[in-house]
């Protein structure tokens, strides 16, 4: 699932960052909850990333498995009011196309391992 946030141009994954005494998991299914207005049974983590960025400090980003999403859970999404414009779910061959280089690294990884039902850690989005 991506998501079309109108702060800034293109595509991105749900989430944000984690608030202070909260867990990474615990930010991922309040920020799906906020942006999204559902809660998804959220599994383990797929990727944790270190991503260097030169204006904004490293950081460890975590990509969490969403499960599926059935009917009634895809009617309940609300996009948050002055946050989000669109969501859609996109193929793996979108991903390119969609994000930006470093998120699409990142998440083919992530699709990856839930295909090879492991965690990967990666560097800048690839494979350390």
């Amino acid at each position: 699932m991506l998501v079309d946030p109108v702060y800034k141009p293109g595509w991105e994954i749900p989430g944000g960052y984690v608030e202070a005494g909260e867990s990474p998991l615990e930010a991922c299914v309040r920020e799906v909850r906020e942006e999204l207005g559902i809660t998804p049974p959220v599994g383990a983590p797929l990727v944790v990333d270190w991503a260097p960025h030169p204006a904004q400090g490293d950081k460890l980003l975590f990509v969490f498995d969403g499960g599926v999403l059935d009917d009634d859970q895809r009617g309940q999404i609300t996009l948050a009011d002055g946050e989000l414009a669109d969501w859609r779910f996109c193929t793996a061959d979108e991903i390119d196309d969609m994000l930006i280089e470093r998120l699409a690294r990142r998440v083919r990884q992530a699709i990856a391992a839930h295909h090879a039902r492991e965690v990967r850690y990666l560097q800048h989005g690839a494979p350390a």
